[in-house]
């Protein structure tokens, strides 16, 4: 969060402090018995292990829910027409938390809530989520893989965690496009396959609203993958995807995990939209 803030200090943008999410809002994706579940209660010293990367520890909970009150009130605000887009830096992610299970260091599927929030509490028929993180979005799919009223669109290295992803996954009303980039991809050829496969389907869907999940974990310094791409790779992502959105785009953090490359990107990726939506 320190790399994210030093990175965007350049920009001239409007700061506000994510709020508490409301339960109501984490219910619109998973059940309450695993809200229960991630709301039990740590000790100081301790921590307990959801699975081999994801820890609750005394404050995992309180976090999380400003990740969700982050997502909602971006959505409200954007909705609202105070601005064209917003961008929420939380911790944690959320595109791996599926229906009621937590990992990938994710406990609520953030985006997703978003565009359940969107959906119906706001009453929009179409809203896009495009994952852009190198890692699979599988939480996501799983918590709208029956939502009609939603395109979700990925690029994603395989083979990679958490091993989900491919094309032939297609979700229960054929919304959803996945696209696989090999080790080793490049912006250059990134950009190539984007153009040819998810920014036409994205056009052609006409989105209401646009979510996007900003992994920034695809940039070559990354440790966590074998992807190429450069910080300006995610400003032509960034500008690309806003020509995209009908002008109504909310962006939340996801991965990222080399602090330079991580400040780096986001600025990139926040200063392009920030040109066009001026």
């Amino acid at each position: 969060m320190q790399a994210v803030g030093q990175g965007l200090e350049g920009l001239s943008l409007e700061r506000r402090e994510a709020p508490p999410g409301e339960e109501a809002e984490v219910l619109r994706c998973h059940p309450q018995s695993y809200l229960d579940r991630m709301k039990t209660p740590v000790a100081p010293q301790d921590c307990i292990a959801l699975d081999g990367d994801t820890w609750l520890s005394p404050g995992s909970h309180r976090a999380a829910m400003r990740a969700v009150g982050g997502i909602t009130a971006a959505v409200d605000a954007v909705l609202a027409g105070e601005d064209a887009t917003a961008f929420v830096a939380a911790r944690p992610p959320g595109h791996h938390a599926e229906t009621a299970r937590a990992m990938g260091f994710c406990l609520y599927g953030t985006a997703a809530i978003g565009v359940k929030r969107a959906l119906d509490h706001h009453g929009l028929a179409r809203v896009a989520l495009i994952d852009f993180d190198v890692h699979h979005g599988n939480g996501s799919q799983d918590l709208l893989w029956d939502e009609a009223r939603c395109f979700l669109a990925g690029s994603q290295q395989m083979p990679l965690f958490p091993g989900t992803g491919s094309a032939e996954e297609r979700g229960a009303h054929n919304q959803i496009l996945n696209l696989a980039l090999r080790p080793s991809t490049d912006g250059a050829h990134m950009r190539r396959l984007y153009e040819q496969r998810i920014l036409p389907a994205l056009s052609d869907y006409r989105p209401e609203l646009l979510i996007v999940s900003a992994g920034f974990d695809a940039h070559a310094r990354d440790p966590l993958a074998q992807l190429e791409w450069q910080s300006e790779d995610f400003a032509w992502l960034g500008s690309r995807l806003f020509e995209l959105s009908g002008g109504r785009m909310v962006s939340t953090l996801e991965g990222g995990y080399d602090l330079p490359a991580l400040a780096a990107s986001t600025a990139a990726y926040i200063g392009a939209i920030s040109a066009l939506a001026k």
